[in-house]
């Protein structure tokens, strides 16, 4: 049984799905809002379901591996973490991984109003919850402000 536990967060985005969703995924947005989790951390692979990613963060590129488990196009992806890249090395077997993988994040898009409701659920490891719980919100914040104003610089 996994050592993990499901948290979840949610926004509500003055934009609409679409925006979300580019903003979300693209590289350049992609890096902008996700750098409340590490300056400057990237990701490498595609977003396509069943297309291998990772999530890297400068200088080491270090970081996770995962594979995209599904990808309703606007309305829901879903990441498969597999395991944690150190030193350039792919770890997805050892038994500290093993203790949590697979872990899932998803995010899903629901068209509102008001924009785009987006939901964050993910499955945590005891010891990055409270980075996520820190994290996320500010990562959220981030997306929201690229979202409302479009993507501009």
């Amino acid at each position: 049984m996994s050592s993990t536990k499901r948290i979840q967060f949610t926004a509500t985005i003055n934009a609409p799905v679409p925006t979300v969703w580019r903003l979300m995924i693209g590289l350049e947005g992609y890096k902008r809002w996700a750098s409340a989790f590490a300056e400057g951390c990237y990701f490498e692979g595609a977003w396509e379901q069943g297309a291998k990613i990772k999530f890297l963060s400068p200088p080491s590129g270090d970081g996770m591996v995962s594979e995209i488990a599904q990808n309703r196009n606007h309305e829901f992806i879903s990441i498969r973490h597999l395991g944690f890249i150190t030193n350039g090395v792919e770890d997805t077997t050892s038994e500290s991984i093993r203790a949590w993988a697979p872990a899932y994040e998803n995010y899903t898009f629901i068209s509102v109003p008001d924009g785009t409701k987006l939901v964050i659920d993910m499955d945590v490891a005891p010891d990055w919850e409270q980075h996520m719980n820190e994290a996320w919100p500010k990562a959220l914040v981030l997306l929201k402000q690229l979202s409302e104003s479009g993507g501009a610089a």
